[in-house]
């Protein structure tokens, strides 16, 4: 087993962020500035050519640390961030490339390359939470949900599916190809958000992935505009319902 080792650590606005590393697996987590008090962990799934600190992820980690208390932690998928790329990264990466500047759909390349990370991936995150919660303020016990949007998604589906820990999650942006027949076997509250102009993702395979999840609860939220265009409002959705579901009081935005 790889336990968890802390790198650096910092604290602004009420949260501290710590870099740790499980095995090679780089990660960060961030928890609340006020005590050691033990509390639901979420984990967040980063988009596909970002990284654990994007701004995206930040932006969402003190959003649910500051307004419902929660631990949050993220790792760089394979190939990204302070990762490597294996050859194949570099063959996938290139051919997507290729594919947008001759005006030819990305989706093939995308769903092939995602489903490939997500079988990277997903051991590696069920190492990453077997060590955070050997921490006392996580613990064995607590509840975990999930939030990855666009290849967070890709790699949170197989990961959810897998892991009976995690208990609810949300989703969104992504083609069903490689992800529908791994959906019909989660039954947790499910959040899906999509965007109705998507340009990569057509309405009705965004429509597709989300009628594939067995959950009897199940939210689908569709917003106007691209794929690039998800209103910010979507993350005071995901805190809320992650919120309702791991059994935390959500505070007001300040």
């Amino acid at each position: 087993m790889n336990a968890l080792r802390f790198t650096a650590e910092k604290t602004s606005n009420g949260v501290v962020e710590r870099d740790f590393t499980v095995g090679e697996i780089p990660g960060v987590l961030w928890s609340p500035a006020s005590g050691a008090e033990r509390a639901p962990l979420v984990l967040l799934g980063h988009g596909g050519g970002t990284h654990k600190k994007w701004p995206a992820m930040t932006g969402r980690a003190h959003l649910l640390v500051t307004r419902c208390g929660f631990h949050v932690a993220c790792i760089d998928a394979p190939g990204h961030g302070d990762r490597p790329r294996t050859a194949h990264d570099e063959q996938e990466i290139a051919a997507m490339l290729a594919a947008r500047a001759a005006g030819e759909p990305e989706g093939p390349v995308v769903v092939r390359y995602n489903a490939h990370l997500a079988e990277r991936a997903v051991p590696e995150w069920q190492a990453t939470l077997d060590a955070l919660q050997d921490l006392p303020e996580i613990g064995a016990e607590g509840p975990v949900g999930y939030f990855g949007l666009n290849m967070g998604t890709a790699i949170g589906v197989p990961l959810v599916a897998a892991d009976p820990r995690i208990t609810a999650a949300v989703f969104g942006l992504h083609w069903p190809d490689a992800l529908a027949e791994t959906a019909k076997q989660i039954t947790v509250p499910i959040e899906f958000a999509m965007q109705w102009d998507d340009e990569h993702i057509p309405r009705a395979s965004g429509l597709a992935l989300f009628d594939a999840f067995a959950s009897t609860e199940k939210t689908l939220h569709v917003n106007p505009g691209k794929h690039k265009e998800l209103p910010r409002f979507e993350a005071d959705s995901a805190a809320r319902f992650l919120a309702r579901h791991l059994g935390r009081a959500i505070t007001s935005a300040v």
